[in-house]
């Protein structure tokens, strides 16, 4: 008996060595390219600046796609031409940002107005796992309607996105803040 208590004694003392401590939370770091912008390339009938880290592709009727390799994400840009159906385009344009609100937890609008370049719009923030996460319309409301959506080729988890999501954000603001109509 003494020999096992002697046992125990000497084996809680010596596995006691270091305080055992709770790790602490872990926050990804993320590391993201200096912003630096371009004019767009492409002969269309408007201008933006657009971010050199995307890869912008030409695709026809005047429509782009603006892939970011690294996020595994797209801006997709559809442009119509304006024919006395100004109305017809916000609508189908806001329908597709709210067929989102089955996943959802919030849509954020912010409005747009350049009088001086003729750009007036909507900014659409789609908080929640949603299959895209900005939306926006842009118009000088005779003559040209452009739409875009920020698309991710990821099943939506908006937590782990939410950085890139940030980042693609401000090349979006700053597409609609250059935009200029071409006559």
């Amino acid at each position: 008996m003494r020999n096992l208590f002697l046992f125990l004694f000497l084996s809680i003392f010596i596995s006691c060595k270091e305080d055992l401590l709770p790790k602490p939370k872990a926050y990804l770091s993320l590391n993201y390219p200096e912003k630096v912008y371009e004019n767009l390339k492409f002969k269309r009938p408007y201008s933006f600046k657009v971010s050199k880290n995307a890869t912008v592709i030409n695709d026809k009727n005047n429509w782009l796609t603006i892939k970011y390799p690294k996020l595994k994400a797209s801006i997709d840009i559809t442009y119509r031409p304006v024919n006395n159906n100004i109305k017809e385009l916000l609508t189908e344009a806001e329908k597709l940002v709210f067929k989102h609100t089955a996943k959802a937890e919030q849509i954020i609008p912010k409005d747009f107005v350049n009088k001086e370049k003729r750009v007036f719009g909507s900014i659409y923030e789609i908080t929640g796992n949603a299959a895209s996460h900005i939306q926006f319309h842009v118009t000088d409301s005779t003559k040209n309607f452009i739409k875009g959506s920020l698309y991710f080729y990821a099943k939506p988890n908006y937590d782990s996105i939410l950085p890139a999501v940030n980042y693609v954000k401000e090349d979006i603001l700053r597409l609609v803040e250059t935009l200029e109509w071409k006559e």
